[in-house]
């Protein structure tokens, strides 16, 4: 997974075009390194899975 792929899925996630995405515990360093760089990283929430899975959403109101 390349970082512009991961900017594309945040970008989908935030635009409501897809509602959740999965991320495998081998993709999971990259996605996070490109996630926690945006502004808006805190209206992303990752939920762990079982496997190393992560599972995100964009929400409205940023986490505080």
């Amino acid at each position: 997974m390349t970082n512009e792929e991961v900017h594309e899925i945040l970008n989908q996630l935030k635009r409501g075009e897809v509602s959740e995405y999965h991320v495998s515990k081998e993709e999971f360093l990259t996605f996070r390194q490109v996630l926690v760089n945006r502004e808006d990283f805190k209206h992303f929430r990752g939920i762990a899975q079982r496997g190393g899975e992560v599972v995100y959403h964009y929400i409205e109101n940023a986490r505080s």
